[in-house]
């Protein structure tokens, strides 16, 4: 076997173990949700006619609020998202970007500012480590209109 034959076999390899290893320590940060865990937008409502700044009030029902990073059986804490269409990806942790939002203080409200137009918001409930649940719990979309 050729020397450039050996390197390609083992990078191959190393590829292969990294993945494995990604998807095993994936595969550990998902939690379970209880199917009667809901989150939802309490402020504002859908369909609202709101200022450029406001306040979004944040709901949890069947579940604990903990902060990021308290690994707790039945517990999240809240992820806002703006303007963001569904999330295609359920099994990694969220990124931190200006359309989500992350909460991990426990918070149940923010002040938000948006530019004129219409806005979506949307709750999504994530682990100690930003995963959203293996059974996702996620709120109804709500659309704004600020002025």
């Amino acid at each position: 076997m050729s020397i450039k034959a050996v390197f390609v076999s083992i990078t191959c390899t190393l590829l292969f173990s990294l993945l494995s290893i990604q998807n095993a320590i994936a595969a550990n940060l998902v939690s379970h949700a209880p199917v009667e865990a809901q989150v939802y937008i309490i402020e504002p409502t859908d369909g609202a006619t709101l200022p450029e700044t406001f306040t979004v009030q944040f709901g949890l029902s069947g579940m604990d609020l903990v902060p990021a990073g308290v690994e707790q059986e039945n517990a999240g804490h809240h992820h806002l998202l703006i303007d963001q269409p569904e999330l295609s990806d359920w099994t990694s942790s969220l990124p931190a970007t200006e359309q989500i939002r992350h909460f991990g203080k426990a918070q149940t409200e923010t002040e938000l500012t948006l530019s004129p137009g219409e806005h979506t918001l949307q709750l999504v409930l994530g682990n100690y480590a930003h995963v959203p649940h293996d059974n996702p719990v996620i709120s109804d979309t709500i659309t704004v209109n600020v002025k």
